[in-house]
């Protein structure tokens, strides 16, 4: 649907960028936001668009700083199109592409490359990241400036960390006067090397290697002490501990410059989803090693989740990304050992994250301002006119119904990746609409065809 002018009334409109959490009227005209008020009418404008959404959430359109949208070189897990229209369908207006690609986004070709197929395929913006290290080898920096300048956004190695502290440090030193992150996956490759599976009594029991906090831990100490060195900004990816947010913390309290960011299945699920039943006493080979439940960070305790939520809630975690990894069945349809590492979010973050919300253990008002205004602040001054709903801005917009119960259906994912812990799920809140530069990409309630009572 591509209009000139859109109203949306009476909406509850939450835009914490601009202090905004009340029942008003939304005007879109062409792709800004026109203006935010109590009551706005649409008289004498014929092209215009009246949409009810009474009852409903209407945010700043998400924007995800971490997910793997395959291409190229995985087109069999996800390409740029299928990803793109399992974001819009999730909420997400914009994408931050990472580069563990084939071959690697390390070169300003390949930054073309992520552009082009987003421009003509994709149905929401994505953002290229650059890798670090050339190939994504960890041993060679990349010419930050060259792929900034092409239109990288950040840089990772996501995936594998960058392991070398020298080249780490001189990474740092090089991207500072970009003013942009070094995002990185924290995983000490020394400890556990073979570990599939958190730590525990869960992996003692399937006997299963298990991972550490602490290969997660020792990295992150790290990656502080080199922000704080260089200056430069830090950006530690899916962090899943609670030793890790206690580091966070210091790093906040010292006005480090090193954000992070969570995700939804390190808010939600636990170590024990690797028993498909979730019964730990009463698990058998047949209810256990759900290769859904694989993913790195792996799924870790109660205690950490708890560390995690009250990390979000505080500030100390500033963002929720998805880390949506998706993967083709045979990837997950093996042993537990061989199964990939991995699990495909955007169509069930909301469902998820809401869970927390009506369980009030974290704020609708933080929950939206991690996935909107945060995201675009670690991004930088190139992003100030997303993640809000201010005058001006652009029209990018989510509107989610917060009290519709749904039963998670994989067949029914838009992703190409199925590989979810939550097939069979029940969840309460899911998106409903999608707006991209003002037009809807997604609807769930047939308002090209008519108004919404």
């Amino acid at each position: 649907m591509d209009m000139n002018r859109m109203l949306i009334k009476q909406g509850r409109v939450i835009d914490p960028g601009s202090g905004i959490d009340k029942i008003c009227d939304i005007l879109l005209e062409n792709n800004i936001i026109l203006e935010v008020s109590d009551h706005i009418e649409l008289e004498g404008m014929s092209d215009g668009k009246e949409i009810n959404a009474k009852g409903l959430i209407v945010s700043p359109g998400f924007v995800d700083l971490h997910a793997h949208l395959r291409e190229p070189g995985f087109e069999h897990k996800e390409t740029i199109q299928t990803g793109t229209m399992a974001a819009v369908k999730g909420g997400f207006t914009s994408v931050c592409a990472m580069p563990n690609t084939s071959p690697a986004i390390d070169t300003p070709s390949m930054i073309e490359f992520v552009k082009m197929k987003s421009a003509t395929e994709g149905v929401c913006r994505v953002y290229p990241i650059g890798a670090v290290t050339k190939g994504r080898k960890g041993t060679s920096i990349v010419d930050f400036l060259e792929l900034h300048e092409a239109g990288a956004v950040a840089f990772s190695d996501d995936g594998d960390p960058v392991y070398d502290s020298e080249i780490m440090r001189l990474a740092l030193e090089y991207v500072g006067p970009l003013d942009v992150p070094i995002m990185n996956h924290c995983q000490d490759l020394t400890i556990s090397p073979n570990g599939v599976m958190a730590e525990g009594e869960v992996s003692d029991f399937l006997g299963l290697k298990g991972i550490p906090n602490s290969v997660e831990e020792i990295m992150v100490a790290r990656d502080i002490a080199l922000a704080k060195a260089t200056g430069s900004k830090v950006h530690i990816s899916h962090v899943s501990s609670a030793g890790s947010v206690e580091l966070l913390a210091l790093a906040k309290e010292q006005g480090l410059n090193v954000t992070s960011e969570v995700c939804p299945h390190h808010l939600t699920l636990t170590d024990e989803n690797v028993l498909t039943d979730g019964n730990y006493y009463a698990a058998t080979p047949d209810s256990a090693y759900d290769t859904n439940s694989k993913m790195y960070p792996p799924l870790r305790t109660h205690s950490d989740i708890e560390s995690l939520i009250q990390g979000i809630e505080s500030g100390i975690i500033d963002c929720i990304a998805t880390d949506h990894a998706p993967h083709d069945v045979v990837s997950k349809h093996t042993t537990f050992d061989d199964a990939a590492f991995g699990i495909s979010v955007f169509e069930t973050a909301v469902g998820s994250l809401m869970g927390l919300v009506q369980q009030k253990k974290i704020s609708l008002n933080r929950l939206i301002q991690t996935m909107t205004y945060n995201p675009c602040k670690i991004l930088g001054q190139n992003f100030k006119d997303f993640g809000t709903l201010r005058k001006g801005s652009v029209a990018d917009l989510v509107l989610i119904d917060p009290d519709v119960t749904w039963i998670v259906d994989t067949e029914k994912f838009v992703s190409k990746g199925k590989n979810t812990p939550l097939q069979g799920a029940t969840l309460t809140g899911r998106v409903v609409c999608t707006i991209v530069n003002g037009n809807v990409v997604f609807d769930e309630l047939g308002w090209t065809e008519g108004e919404v009572n």
